[in-house]
Order: structure tokens, then sequence, then C-alpha cells
């Protein structure tokens, strides 16, 4: 599999725009994947740089319901009219940050676009195709993220704390491989592998995708508690690949706990696993 990255809050150069969101392009053997499209149309004018066709893309996941992930949809329907999107049934669903100066932003997706008939509907195990899968309802064993807090839903018009049960996880498996990717682990990345285990009865070989260990919203998590995570991490003997909500100070300590067991992913990189 080849992955690479159209948007990432960082870049490997100049040559690469980045913004607050996260777009990966997936090419398996048979299948060119988009997962998640960045806040704008940023992503496609990487992927141009990059050398990916986005017309070309078979199919679209989109992890959960946040503009960061999602704002790029309208411009991916422009380019690409044959793809199936794939978005969990709650993520149209109003979501809303409570930022440092204490304003409500709407930080959910266009509503506009749900009508769309490249839309595709899912919730808990839904199967792609063969050997590729999303899944959500994941069990909150441990705590949500820190950085969750000041993260809103908007039900029966009362503001609720957001519970992701909006976000999924994509599963693909190949050659031998499972690689699992995650957007931004609201649900908390050691949540997510538990459940994932729970699925496929063992760890995945590679996982990618944000922790959501920073926030502008909820701050940052304990430095004790990445500690515990990049313990976890590394007792399931997989290789990571984080970005976006991570941070770069918890991807840091992270590493400084898991060596070269994780990677970071900056817009314009590219790795084959």
């Amino acid at each position: 599999m080849i992955i690479k990255t159209l948007v990432e809050n960082t870049s490997i150069s100049k040559d690469f725009g980045n913004e607050h969101g996260l777009s990966l392009y997936i090419e398996t053997n048979a299948l060119k994947i988009l997962f998640d499209v960045g806040a704008s149309e940023l992503f496609l004018k990487n992927a141009e740089k990059l050398g990916v066709n986005i017309t070309d893309v078979d199919f679209l996941v989109i992890s959960h319901g946040h503009y960061d992930h999602g704002g790029g949809l309208k411009t991916f329907f422009k380019e690409n009219t044959k793809a199936e999107v794939y978005l969990h049934h709650l993520a149209f669903e109003k979501h809303y940050a409570i930022r440092p100066n204490d304003k409500l932003d709407f930080i959910g997706l266009d509503d506009e676009l749900k009508q769309n008939k490249q839309i595709a509907l899912t919730s808990d195990q839904f199967y792609i195709s063969n050997g590729i899968q999303v899944f959500s309802n994941v069990v909150q064993r441990e705590t949500q993220p820190k950085s969750n807090r000041g993260l809103l839903t908007e039900q029966n018009e009362r503001m609720i704390d957001d519970t992701f049960a909006h976000e999924q996880n994509l599963i693909i498996e190949e050659d031998g491989k499972t690689l699992l990717v995650t957007g931004c682990a609201h649900n908390g990345i050691i949540n997510i592998l538990e459940h994932f285990q729970e699925i496929k009865g063992r760890m995945p070989d590679y996982v990618i995708g944000g922790f959501h260990l920073s926030s502008r919203s909820g701050g940052n998590e304990d430095s004790d508690m990445i500690d515990r995570i990049g313990k976890y991490l590394m007792a399931t003997k997989a290789k990571f690949y984080t970005c976006h909500c991570t941070g770069i100070e918890a991807y840091e300590r992270l590493r400084s706990v898991m060596g070269d067991n994780i990677d970071y992913l900056s817009t314009g990189s590219e790795i084959t696993i």
C-alpha cells in the first residue's frame, strides 16, 4: 500500500500548503481510496503536486462530522462524480466548539451536501469491499481524551457534550498486512484499538491517524497520560504513523517512549507499507 498525505497541519516543505485538517490518499493493489478531505479545497491542490488524480478515486471515507475532515467535500463532489462517499449516519448532526474566548463556533459539515447521491451512510461495522470496512460504536473503557472538552453537539435544541458516536475508523487488509486508519481518535486511541481487537481477534500491523492529544478548544493531554498511551501502543507491536490532532509536543513525548515505532506524517509525505 502507498499512503500520501494530502493535508495535515504541517508540511514537509514550502511546496505544499497546510491547514488544520487531515486528508490521506491510500492506494492498494486494486483500489484508490481517500480518507478525509481536510478543511478546504487544499487537498485537491496538494493531490496534483503528489501525482494523485482525484477523479480516479474509487471511494472516500469521512472519519467524522467535523469541518477539518469533511470541509473539502463540496470540492470532491465537483471533481469526482462516481466515487461512493461513506459517512456515519450521525455525521451531519450539528457540531460546535467552544473557543478559548468562549465563542461558540460551528465546526460541522455542510448540511446541503447530505442529499448528494454519492453518499452512503454507515453505522457499527460496515463492509465496503473485500478486506475493507469501517467501524464505529467504540466502547468507552478508558476515558475520552481531555482535549475533547469544549466539543459539543446540538440535540433537541440543546447543546450537549459530543459523545463522538459519529466517528468511524477504517480497516484495510491486504497481502497479509492490516492497516487501521483513525481520523482524530476522539473515542480514545486505546479504546479504538481494543475495539479493533474485539473485531479481528488481534492488533493491526500498522496504525495511521490523529490521536487527539491536543486541541484548540480542550488543551493538551497530561504528560502522564501520554506516557501511558505510548506504553500501551508499544505493547501492540504495531507500527504507528501519527499526525494532525496529536500535536507536535505530544508526538515528541510519544516518540521518547516509543522510539522508531512511531513517526509523524506531514503534508507531502509518502510512505509504503
